[in-house]
């Protein structure tokens, strides 16, 4: 087990992976994707939102610490002009199935500024009247107002940060919470008309023990979210510097943190959540849990999901979309990015677009990482291939097939039970790119 857990490998919420995008793609690019686009098919939208009011030093996402309001106000009028921008690209007025804010903390915006920006996505696009409409909060500093706009605005799904209720480890990552102010924000949620709730944990922080994790379980089953996502503290100061702040001598070991993944899964188990794919466990009547069991669950940039669509468009600094074509990655650095939609170009830092290949193999990796089967021959069908590329997947397959992690029968790979956990490392087995590149990536467990 050891050995497969220490190798670094990728999360593959897309294939291929943002280490391998390059600006060779750019706007001209992207715009011409975006006019070959089917117009009757529905899209997604995803919306980044890099500010917070206050800094974890786990996080290694995107964000800004903001204390002043000039900011976010700046940001969301350059957040609107790049909607506006896209939707002069696209080839009519799209129908879209799910939206998602994410961070950063988009609860940072005010509720006139998340208004605001819903109105510009309202004129652009068309809602699906089962749409989901998702926010990611975070309980210390949501307000009743914020609540209130989520409410008013008709977001079906807010997704907040637990991650552990310990007090010692919450110091230690810089993110104090209380389960009682963790409740309240639930319990306003739910007043106004939020019916689906989800929770991130995160195993492998600093003092952090089983004990401490699967009481965390315990306190969150209370609470009953609709979903839980259970992620293995991924720590890489190099790229993200405020972990600096983590002292690395009180993080736990691999046995440690295996034995922290188990202990939590096995509780929310016990608390009656279904394990989705790789971290992710929903209550059975939750459509990601329906999804699971009918084959048809997906990954993309949020992890599991159930979104069917096969463009998901980012906006926002930093924001990574997809397209039938290829994927793109929008500048990161929010002035360059400002000052891109200004001069009126779509804000492209880079991308990728897709060989033949690419479709074929990452098909590949999303049945394995959520379905934990795949039928090569019926893929290769599909995309117009002829067995001719397998030797090479298969002599990184074998010692995992010997060692009981991977069956193989016919034309048919899966993953064993005693695989599960190590799903990213049998993936990668299909990933012509992770051999060649110089990517830095965390850990498998």
């Amino acid at each position: 087990m050891s050995a497969y857990a220490t190798r670094a490998v990728p999360r593959y919420t897309s294939y291929p992976t943002v280490p391998h995008f390059s600006d060779a793609v750019g706007e001209a690019e992207y715009r011409g994707w975006l006019a070959g686009l089917d117009p009757t098919q529905p899209i997604s939208l995803y919306l980044h939102v890099p500010f917070c009011h206050q800094a974890c030093w786990y996080c290694a996402c995107n964000m800004k610490l903001v204390r002043r309001v000039e900011p976010v106000a700046a940001y969301t009028k350059a957040l609107i002009a790049e909607i506006n921008l896209l939707a002069e690209a696209l080839p009519g007025r799209m129908q879209v199935s799910h939206i998602h804010f994410g961070g950063g903390t988009p609860t940072s915006l005010s509720p006139g500024q998340l208004a605001e920006i819903m109105d510009a996505l309202s004129q652009h696009f068309r809602t699906d009247s089962g749409a989901e409409i998702a926010i990611e909060a975070d309980p210390r500093t949501l307000s009743q107002d914020v609540i209130a706009t989520i409410g008013t605005l008709r977001f079906t799904r807010a997704s907040l940060g637990i991650q552990e209720f310990d007090p010692a480890v919450q110091t230690a990552i810089n993110r104090v919470q209380p389960p009682r102010q963790v409740t309240a924000c639930v319990d306003s949620l739910r007043k106004v008309g939020v019916r689906a709730i989800n929770f991130d944990l995160i195993y492998g922080l600093p003092h952090q023990t089983s004990e401490t994790l699967e009481r965390t379980v315990e306190l969150c089953a209370d609470m009953a979210p609709d979903r839980m996502a259970l992620f293995g503290y991924a720590h890489v100061p190099w790229m993200a510097k405020r972990q600096r702040m983590i002292d690395e001598a009180a993080l736990p070991g691999l046995s440690e943190r295996h034995t922290q993944m188990l202990a939590a899964r096995a509780a929310l188990v016990r608390h009656g959540y279904h394990a989705i794919g790789l971290d992710h466990f929903a209550k059975p009547n939750d459509p990601l849990a329906i999804a699971a069991r009918r084959g048809t669950l997906r990954r993309n940039f949020q992890g599991y999901t159930t979104d069917t669509a096969d463009t998901l468009l980012g906006i926002g600094a930093t924001a990574i979309g997809r397209t039938p074509s290829g994927l793109v990655q929008s500048i990161p650095e929010t002035g360059a990015w400002t000052r891109s939609i200004e001069a009126g170009r779509l804000p492209v830092a880079k991308g990728i677009g897709f060989s033949a290949e690419d479709r074929l193999r990452g098909a590949i990796i999303e049945d394995l990482m959520c379905r934990y089967v795949c039928d090569l021959a019926a893929r290769e069908t599909e995309f117009g291939f002829d067995q001719h590329w397998r030797g090479e997947p298969f002599e990184a397959l074998a010692p995992m097939i010997e060692d009981g992690l991977v069956g193989f029968d016919g034309d048919v790979v899966s993953v064993t039970r005693d695989g599960r956990d190590l799903v990213r490392v049998i993936a990668s087995a299909f990933d012509a790119y992770l051999a060649a590149g110089r990517a830095r990536h965390s850990v498998a467990v």
